[in-house]
């Protein structure tokens, strides 16, 4: 794959998704690409589906016209999916990769296992934004575009300070800070801003975190009755494990809040001796070296067993 604009030759219908309860760098990535056919091919009828986004990116263009459910019996002529590993990732929006006509993935997870007709997936970069910045020419990435791109980027490079940050990716952001963006405004508004009822909830999660593994492992657990307590929603939680994780001499941080359903999903961070996508496929998850993902069954405190289990399994503590 050259770049977006040869897909998009002969092209008059396009599907834009991506993985299931959207962060800053899968919507950002995502609307950055229907900016950019929207301003560029007007001739090209592009719809974008993801799930409801969180109120800090509702300021990005066109976050109005995002398709929050999948009625629409329609067939693309194209499928662009983005940060996303794997099809069952896409929610309900799989239906339409699975009847388009061709089926494109843009992706940066070291789990993704090339699922789409064509594949542009590197790892190593920092953000699935800082690969669509690569895949559109500079002169045609608007002040809006570069917003877009922006938030992806400084989302899942925690403001450019993990190490999936490199000398492109500053050079990157660097290109897009000339476009005229506010991006300071940018990281403010959509990284360190919490509401009080989120900084509620980040305490009673300190609150109940222990130590494991002669404190090198920090994990925490919240429950569906202490979501609804300070009446906040999965994607209010976004964040608290990255605190666990800056906590002395800790290398691996856990978080887990409780589901409908009685499962529960479990964020993991590491500060490098761990490479949490490898703990988080053995659950089916997934994600990068450093930060992973995935669903598990059973009782919280099973599960961090489990997991603190698996890091020593994996001779790092040893």
């Amino acid at each position: 794959m050259k770049d977006l604009a040869s897909e998009l030759a002969q092209v008059k219908t396009v599907a834009i998704a991506g993985h299931v309860r959207p962060d800053g760098d899968c919507t950002g990535s995502c609307l950055a690409t229907y900016n950019y056919i929207t301003a560029w091919f007007p001739e090209i009828q592009a719809d974008v589906y993801l799930e409801p986004i969180p109120n800090i990116f509702k300021f990005l263009a066109h976050a109005d016209k995002i398709h929050n459910s999948c009625e629409s019996d329609q067939v693309y002529d194209l499928c662009i999916v983005q940060d996303c590993g794997d099809a069952g990732r896409l929610g309900d929006a799989v239906r339409y990769f699975n009847t388009a006509k061709k089926t494109i993935c843009i992706d940066h997870h070291v789990s993704n296992d090339s699922f789409a007709d064509e594949n542009y997936i590197f790892p190593q970069a920092s953000s699935t934004s800082e690969l669509i910045f690569e895949l559109i020419e500079k002169e045609k990435i608007t002040k809006e575009i570069a917003e877009c791109i922006y938030v992806g980027m400084v989302h899942d490079t925690g403001v450019f300070q993990y190490s999936c940050t490199s000398a492109k990716t500053m050079n990157a952001a660097g290109v897009l800070m000339e476009k005229g963006i506010n991006f300071s405004k940018i990281v403010d508004d959509t990284f360190y801003t919490k509401t009080f009822a989120q900084n509620k909830i980040l305490g009673q999660a300190l609150l109940n975190s222990s130590l494991f593994l002669d404190g090198r492992v920090i994990a925490s657990a919240v429950t569906r009755e202490e979501m609804e307590r300070y009446q906040v929603l999965p994607k209010h939680l976004e964040g608290i494990v990255s605190q666990l994780r800056v906590t002395k001499d800790v290398e691996l941080a856990i978080f887990l809040y409780e589901n409908a359903d009685k499962s529960w999903k479990v964020s993991l961070r590491s500060n490098g001796k761990v490479n949490v996508a490898e703990l988080a496929m053995k659950y089916q998850g997934g994600g990068h070296e450093r930060a992973a993902g995935a669903t598990m069954e059973g009782s919280s405190e099973e599960i961090i067993a489990a997991l603190c289990r698996d890091a020593q399994g994996a001779g790092v503590y040893e």
